[in-house]
């Protein structure tokens, strides 16, 4: 008898204890959403901080150029020292980021020969390209470079890492936003 009159109990229990546990769940979630997703966040606002590529190559600073992809699982990674790169060079330099799943900026990554992202191109200036990172790098390469493009020294650097994402050009319509994987 004693064991009937337990088991409605102990179901209201235990479904109390799995709703209290589901609303943790949600409200750490939603109380630490830019700790868990702040790679993307970073990437999704990178397009809305960006100076207009037109300005920074006609405004006399030099500029830092990014193309990325918002699924980029290296661009995720790397957004943190980007954007940490970009709150200490703004007033010196221009950062331009062009989010490769937009068709406006084809132009640019035919232009700039865009196979694999992240790839960070630098310019001095002039709008000469002086440096160029495809794939996961080291902030401390990319610093070098940038304090290079400050001292307005020019030896071209490419750095290509094995880790990045690659682009493929879809020969019937060009480079899309579903032309590459």
């Amino acid at each position: 008898m004693q064991s009937e009159s337990r088991e409605p109990i102990l179901k209201t229990n235990f479904k109390k204890i799995i709703i209290l546990t589901i609303s943790i769940v949600i409200i750490s979630l939603l109380l630490f959403r830019n700790f868990f997703f702040k790679s993307t966040y970073l990437l999704k606002s990178f397009g809305e901080l960006s100076v207009d590529p037109q300005i920074a190559f006609t405004n006399n600073k030099p500029t830092f150029l990014e193309f990325y992809a918002e699924w980029c699982e290296v661009c995720k990674e790397m957004a943190p020292k980007v954007s940490a790169l970009k709150d200490e060079y703004e007033k010196d330099i221009n950062f331009v980021f062009l989010n490769v799943d937009n068709q406006k900026w084809g132009n640019y990554i035919q232009k700039f020969d865009v196979n694999g992202i992240p790839q960070v191109n630098l310019f001095d200036k002039k709008g000469n390209l002086i440096s160029k990172f495809i794939g996961k790098q080291d902030e401390i390469k990319i610093r070098q470079s940038i304090n290079n493009l400050k001292k307005e020294e020019k030896p071209y650097n490419e750095m290509i890492s094995e880790k990045f994402s690659t682009i493929q050009e879809n020969q019937n319509i060009g480079v899309g936003p579903r032309s590459h994987g």
